[in-house]
């Protein structure tokens, strides 16, 4: 079997729109962050720490080391999550919308299916016609839970201003599509579903049309999607697994997500 990662990471020296930051704590700074936290419990401790005093000091320690601590500062939509209704909306098909820890387990490890849609350009939406021709193209049939990728190979673009502007988004059309033939989750290789800002700011300003139509048609009719996945042009069309569990955070809209790809290298499609 071979596992393809379909994720991005959250890296804070990439182009992102959000801040992004991560706090490194290196081995050797963690013996006094030990000390520090530990001491600084009491007004005593939190004294004799400013005087000198340590509890712990690297001598003590296997090769003069600590333990390294990431701490990391960043939206929930940066890097390769899943969005679920509360982030559409605070309702969804008339009831209270839900968080992503609420995301139905056995919607997120199923039969994969990538639809290749590089043709489209930035700016254009990717309609049901689009995804009915995909289907056809590759000679599959869409069944329920199928976890279907929509291919537009802008992952290439990640890291730069350029992954903000060059890509098509994802019509009501399609999502209807979709839904109707009992999909739970799509997932894109761009960093929304709808259209770049540029486009709708643009025609909102100008036009007084929609923002983010995609999005809040999460609050008619309520859908899981993945945003931000890379690599899609290393999957077959059809005969993979994919999972896509999400990071377990509490009342979010979203949540991170390591998705892979696992293929039978016994089985072609």
């Amino acid at each position: 079997m071979t596992i393809i990662d379909l994720s991005l990471p959250i890296d804070e020296k990439a182009f992102e729109v959000h801040k992004v930051q991560i706090e490194r704590v290196s081995h050797q700074e963690g013996v006094d962050k030990f000390n520090r936290v530990i001491m600084g419990r009491t007004l005593s401790g939190r004294l004799q720490y400013l005087l000198g005093k340590r509890i712990l000091k690297k001598e003590e320690l296997p090769d003069e080391e600590f333990l390294s601590l990431e701490v990391v500062h960043s939206p929930v939509h940066i890097g390769t999550h899943l969005d679920y209704s509360f982030h559409y909306g605070s309702k969804s098909e008339g009831r209270a919308s839900k968080t992503a820890e609420e995301i139905p387990l056995e919607y997120c490890y199923s039969d994969g299916v990538r639809l290749d849609l590089t043709h489209k350009k930035p700016a254009e939406l990717i309609t049901a016609q689009d995804l009915q021709g995909a289907l056809q193209k590759i000679k599959y049939t869409l069944k329920p839970l199928d976890i279907v990728l929509l291919y537009t190979g802008a992952d290439k673009f990640y890291g730069s201003a350029q992954y903000f502007s060059e890509y098509p988004g994802v019509d009501i059309s399609a999502i209807d599509l979709l839904l109707d033939n009992g999909i739970k989750i799509f997932g894109v290789d761009t960093m929304g579903i709808d259209r770049p800002y540029k486009f709708m700011l643009k025609e909102f300003l100008e036009q007084k049309k929609p923002l983010y139509p995609a999005h809040f048609y999460g609050r008619k009719r309520e859908f899981i999607h993945i945003e931000r996945l890379a690599n899609l042009n290393k999957l077959p069309d059809f005969g993979f697994k994919i999972c896509c569990f999400p990071v377990k955070i509490k009342n979010t809209g979203a949540a991170w997500a390591r998705v892979v790809a696992m293929k039978n290298d016994q089985i072609s499609s």
